[in-house]
């Protein structure tokens, strides 16, 4: 019985010291993170990913995708012959290349 409350008195004190410890070395590395994100040619880099993301260039993936859907979609919702779901396919997929090249450019 002796050696368990000894064993949770230790436990207590280990956590409480290194609670403090811990949140001394937390404000530490806060500190110095914070000191690393406000330098200068760190928020340039931030100011250019800000601009990239407000520029057409995000929207090239999304068009990409989205006209891959949209010649599954006319594949399989078109009626006909083989040739004329392919013609189909071939109409949407130009379309959406120009769509995507048209993003791109605005770049």
């Amino acid at each position: 019985m002796r050696g368990k409350v000894g064993l949770v008195i230790g436990l207590g004190a280990g956590y409480v010291l290194g609670t403090r410890a811990g949140r001394a070395r937390y404000e530490q590395i806060k500190t110095q993170a914070q000191k690393v994100w406000n330098l200068e040619p760190v928020q340039e880099q931030v100011a250019r990913v800000k601009d990239l993301a407000a520029s057409g260039a995000m929207k090239v993936p999304r068009l990409a995708w989205d006209g891959a859907v949209k010649v599954v979609k006319t594949v399989t919702s078109t009626a006909g012959t083989p040739g004329q779901k392919l013609d189909a396919a071939i109409d949407e997929a130009e379309d959406t290349v120009d769509d995507v090249k048209k993003a791109a450019d605005k770049r």
